[in-house]
């Protein structure tokens, strides 16, 4: 059986359509690796940068020599151990946190918001916050009221006070409680998208009211200590800290990057989903509690920080798209990039007091929800 003209050559054009397809999927798939490398790049930097400026101003290349003989002791070290104190018992940790924390409330908005396909999700609309915030009024104002003044304890020659200790535990298990009740009040109706945020909106004015209580009973220093953990601060962070975070973070991130492919599949819609072999239900619960537990892993330790788990993702998704896979550990990336930021203005911008992450989080998060509604406005009027 021969070949016509017609038929060769609408097999040419076939050809010629995969072959643009194959091109325009390496070109994005480039774009992405691309904006991720880009982007850890200007993690690093900042990284180094808020060693420079914290609540004491270190030299850059002093900086640099403490950094490069901890690493390789080979090299040369500062000569003022004062500032080595400072910047790898106190800065770095610092640091650290800060960049963990950002990736961790980067990626858990994104996969939240990929799991309920709703732009406006985050740890934070579903109750997470306001549950871990209860959990740290409990133990800084309820506790003591109920059972008295806490006192401290030594490990490993470290003095480690209870009501801190009190405090994460606590938040913790407030903050993963809550998306745990969420969904068993959603499982009564099937876990629907809209059912899990309603009730995550509920969970969280109960809370809220847990909180305004707390804080309505307490005495001037508890107060205090309440308005300084609602708006977060890494301060009280230790090298300690990190150790016991990290691991917990990786396995965490690890897990919900295993996730990537499945939410992809999720985003076609629950019923293609299913069609797919996909069980969209347990899918959907795994990763709102593994976007739970990453969060609260660290704003346990470092206090409510918001908006970053609306931002990133945002910002993510507008430059590389929404493919699962490159939008979680780039939506993590660039969270850690916007709270180095606010963490470098924090420490510099009244010098030597040290202002809450909380405050720059709520303006660059009210700019720029007030640019994109801007754009917005902008592009329907086009």
């Amino acid at each position: 059986m021969t070949t016509g003209p017609e038929d060769l050559s609408e097999k040419l054009s076939q050809l010629d359509k995969k072959s643009n397809l194959e091109d325009v999927y390496e070109r994005s798939t480039n774009k992405k690796r691309a904006f991720i490398v880009i982007s850890i790049v200007l993690m690093a930097f900042l990284f180094f940068l808020s060693l420079c400026f914290g609540s004491v101003e270190m030299p850059i290349d002093e900086t640099l020599k403490i950094i490069l003989h901890a690493i390789y002791p080979g090299f040369e070290g500062s000569d003022n151990a004062t500032h080595t104190t400072i910047v790898l018992k106190s800065y770095l940790p610092k640091t650290t946190i800060c960049v963990i924390t950002g990736m961790s409330l980067g990626v858990a908005g994104a996969i939240m918001q990929g799991i309920l396909r709703n732009p406006l999700v985050s740890p934070f609309t579903l109750g997470v916050s306001s549950a871990a915030s209860f959990g740290a009024v409990v133990a800084i104002v309820i506790w003591p009221t109920l059972f008295g003044a806490m006192s401290y304890i030594y490990i490993f020659g470290n003095i480690f006070y209870l009501q801190n200790i009190l405090v994460v535990i606590l938040a913790f298990i407030f903050g993963v409680g809550s998306i745990l009740f969420v969904l068993l009040l959603a499982k009564r109706t099937s876990v629907s998208k809209s059912t899990v945020i309603l009730a995550g909106v509920i969970i969280s004015y109960l809370f809220q009211a847990g909180v305004a209580f707390g804080k309505y009973i307490s005495d001037d220093e508890a107060l205090r200590e309440v308005t300084n953990w609602l708006l977060g601060s890494v301060n009280g962070v230790t090298i300690s800290t990190v150790i016991i975070i990290f691991p917990l973070f990786i396995i965490c991130f690890i897990a919900i990057e295993y996730l990537a492919p499945k939410i992809n599949l999720m985003a076609a819609g629950d019923d293609v989903a299913k069609s797919l072999g996909l069980n969209v239900k347990r899918t959907r619960n795994i990763g709102l509690l593994l976007a739970t537990i990453i969060t609260c892993i660290c704003i346990a330790f470092t206090g409510v920080i918001g908006f970053i788990g609306l931002m990133a993702p945002h910002i993510t998704r507008m430059i590389i798209g929404n493919d699962s896979r490159y939008l979680f550990p780039a939506s993590a990336i660039v969270g850690a990039i916007t709270l180095l930021i606010s963490y470098i203005l924090s420490t510099t911008t009244m010098r030597p007091s040290v202002l809450p992450l909380g405050i720059y989080m709520y303006v660059f998060g009210g700019i720029f929800f007030i640019w994109l509604i801007a754009r917005k406005k902008k592009e329907v009027s086009l």
